[in-house]
């Protein structure tokens, strides 16, 4: 809109005043929202990885304990500082079943080993040097059988005597064998010889009996011979050995 100027001059357009307030309108366009940071996960992989090869070692005794510890340790640090809970979770949870694992199969391993010597005849603990049957060295020498009372008898003769009865008779050793098996009990010298001079043994029969057993293993011929006569075998003398020999088929 133009006016008229006073002094003559043609016309004036209006202009908006100083004072005026201008309307301003939002800049056009897109703007990019802010990234926000990703989580931390570092701890739970490391959960997860360990937990997994945890899992693949829970059958190895101690090792697998060891791993799968670790896994459910790393699996709680995980958890407690907010990083992925399934990692976190899946690792603890194979480290826990690694670990429970590993300690049954050692407690188990352990338990068979245990069995087995107990139960292997061949298997003998000394404790302390027992008497081995050598070229140089002659057997224990029967001594008389006391003809006093029970009651005279000493007290350790009488224990010794009975374990004799048990080793002689339930395992079928050897007179050497019983002896070693005695003092390494904890029987004294004198209480040993006492017992395997006393004992009602068959030694011969013995003999045969553990002759049998290692030819039922495959074992033959001076193979077999030897592991009865030898100091390191079952300590039976050269007579009683050929007698086993003899009548191994009956």
């Amino acid at each position: 809109m133009t006016t008229e100027s006073p002094l003559g001059g043609g016309s004036d357009e209006r202009r908006p005043s100083a004072d005026q307030p201008t309307t301003s309108y939002p800049a056009t366009g897109t703007s990019t929202p802010p990234t926000r940071p990703g989580r931390p996960i570092g701890l739970a992989i490391a959960a997860l990885v360990v937990g997994i090869v945890a899992f693949l070692l829970g059958l190895v005794p101690v090792v697998g304990t060891i791993v799968g510890l670790a896994a459910v340790v790393l699996g709680i640090i995980a958890l407690l500082r907010h990083q992925s809970k399934v990692m976190a979770w899946i690792g603890l949870g194979l480290g826990a079943v690694a670990t429970i694992v590993s300690i049954v199969v050692a407690v188990g391993l352990g338990a068979a080993i245990d069995s087995v010597q107990q139960d292997d005849p061949a298997v003998t603990a000394t404790s302390e040097p027992a008497p081995v049957r050598t070229s140089s060295t002659p057997a224990p020498t029967p001594s008389a059988t006391p003809s006093s009372a029970a009651a005279d008898v000493p007290a350790d003769h009488s224990d010794a005597l009975a374990d004799a009865e048990t080793i002689a008779n339930g395992l079928g050793s050897s007179k050497l064998e019983t002896y070693a098996k005695l003092v390494a009990g904890g029987a004294s010298e004198a209480a040993a010889q006492y017992a395997v001079d006393t004992v009602d043994a068959d030694w011969q029969a013995n003999a045969v009996r553990k002759a049998k057993a290692y030819a039922a293993d495959g074992m033959t011929g001076d193979v077999l011979r030897n592991q009865l006569v030898s100091e390191y075998g079952e300590q039976f003398t050269a007579e009683e050995a050929d007698y086993a020999l003899a009548h191994l088929d009956d």
